[in-house]
């Protein structure tokens, strides 16, 4: 690891650092994957083995070597020549952090512990993070890979330091906003559950729609219009800024007698019967301008999951689509999990300003920084360490955090200039029993 007065001395900003700040102000916002490189292929398959990538991971180097093998293509940032999109999941997560003297830390819903009938509290952080939906070649289910993170302050703690409060959606919006200027070529849909799903958050989506999309939960009582008629000559008064009202969500569902049924792709990557009835119309709220939506019903078959209503800024975007692109908002609660059980995500002691805000989201940038380099494995490196057992049929976070880290080892650790023959000395089945020994371990 660095010690506390090295550097990166590398031109452009470390990936596995935060990015700059938005403002002054806004020190808590963190971003992981920063850099803007020139374009490159934007399809997840192997290529350099991590191998020769680890035999240059020495301190400073990191982040070049890093660049070099991790570039923002293969995110599905950079893909020239392909139009489509690319899907960014937001969600937050808390990590308890008790204690008095603890930056940032506050009282906040915790969404695992809490029910519809109970709500459960911890006292700790809030993470914000944006993540990218990439399909793995080998993976039933897309996979989330965090590249943006932000720490949300209570209202309380914004007083104390002087300042202005921002909410999650807030945040969210400032790094979607930091997204576009990285990558103005590119169109995001942004998926998100209620609490970013605000009116304002809808706004933001239709003032940028060249290069953003909202796919969220909707409200069955929303107050839907029409657009205003023109504006005749010699009319007095202020222009209108809607039109007749339309009948809410709620009353076309319950008017509606024949539903449309689907089969779209679920939760888990499994498949499910739906009905859904959908809409268009202009979202209004007191003072605000109108937004033009399209709104769906979601019935379950099965009857497991409650009915949802759910919506976008895309009205052109089709039923099956905003359903499919929603329900795989769920791949970043795997992530949040993978995270707390194998990267320690909860475990860490600190309790400084500059500490908080760089050691959590550098263990999210991990992450992201782990199944990039078992992409680039070779065929021999990356089924090594894969353990599978009745029932298991993919590889699983757990899979690729030992081959990456036998790769190391084998490529580096074992092998370095000081003592390039130590290891070497050993017999290969010994040398096969201590990694296999090992890895799992550490």
């Amino acid at each position: 690891m660095r010690g506390k007065d090295q550097r990166c001395t590398s031109p452009e900003p470390c990936p596995a650092r935060s990015a700059p700040p938005l403002n002054r102000r806004a020190q808590d916002q963190r971003g992981l994957s920063g850099e803007r490189s020139k374009p490159h292929g934007g399809s997840l398959t192997r290529g350099q083995p991590a191998a020769a990538a680890a035999r240059d991971l020495h301190g400073r180097d990191f982040s070049r070597c890093l660049r070099a093998h991790a570039r923002p293509g293969q995110l599905g940032l950079r893909n020239p020549g392909r139009t489509r999109d690319c899907i960014r999941i937001t969600d937050d997560t808390v990590t308890e952090h008790p204690g008095p003297q603890v930056f940032g830390k506050g009282r906040h819903r915790d969404g695992v512990r809490s029910t519809h009938n109970y709500i459960a509290y911890r006292w700790g952080h809030k993470w914000v993070v944006v993540s990218v939906l990439v399909k793995l070649p080998f993976a039933t289910r897309p996979w989330a890979l965090p590249i943006l993170v932000a720490l949300y302050r209570p209202p309380r703690g914004d007083s104390v330091h002087g300042t202005p409060h921002k909410t999650p959606a807030h945040m969210v919006r400032l790094l979607l906003a930091r997204l576009m200027r990285w990558f103005p070529e590119r169109h995001f849909i942004f998926v998100g559950d209620s609490s970013y799903g605000t009116s304002e958050t809808a706004r933001f989506c239709q003032k940028h729609r060249q290069h953003l999309t909202l796919v969220s939960k909707f409200y069955g009582d929303a107050a839907l219009y029409e657009p205003p008629p023109p504006r005749t000559r010699h009319t007095m008064g202020r222009p209108r800024v809607k039109g007749q009202k339309l009948a809410s969500p709620q009353e076309v569902v319950a008017n509606t007698a024949t539903r449309t049924r689907l089969t779209v792709a679920w939760y888990g990557g499994a498949r499910r019967d739906i009905e859904v009835v959908t809409g268009t119309g202009h979202w209004y709220r007191i003072g605000e301008d109108l937004v033009a939506v399209r709104w769906v019903y979601v019935h379950d078959g099965t009857g497991t999951h409650r009915d949802e209503y759910l919506f976008t800024t895309d009205i052109t975007m089709k039923p099956q689509q905003i359903v499919e692109r929603y329900t795989q908002r769920w791949s970043i609660e795997t992530t949040f999990q993978e995270c707390r059980e194998h990267l320690k995500l909860e475990s860490t002691k600190s309790y400084g300003q500059q500490t908080v805000l760089r050691f959590t989201p550098c263990l999210f940038g991990l992450y992201t920084v782990v199944v990039l380099l078992y992409l680039q494995l070779p065929h021999p490196l990356n089924v090594l360490s894969t353990v599978f057992w009745r029932g298991k049929s993919t590889v699983t976070f757990s899979d690729m955090i030992m081959c990456v880290r036998r790769a190391l080892w084998e490529q580096w650790c074992f092998h370095t200039q000081a003592d390039p023959q130590e290891f070497s000395k050993l017999s290969p089945p010994l040398q096969e029993t201590i990694l296999a020994a090992l890895v799992p371990a550490a």
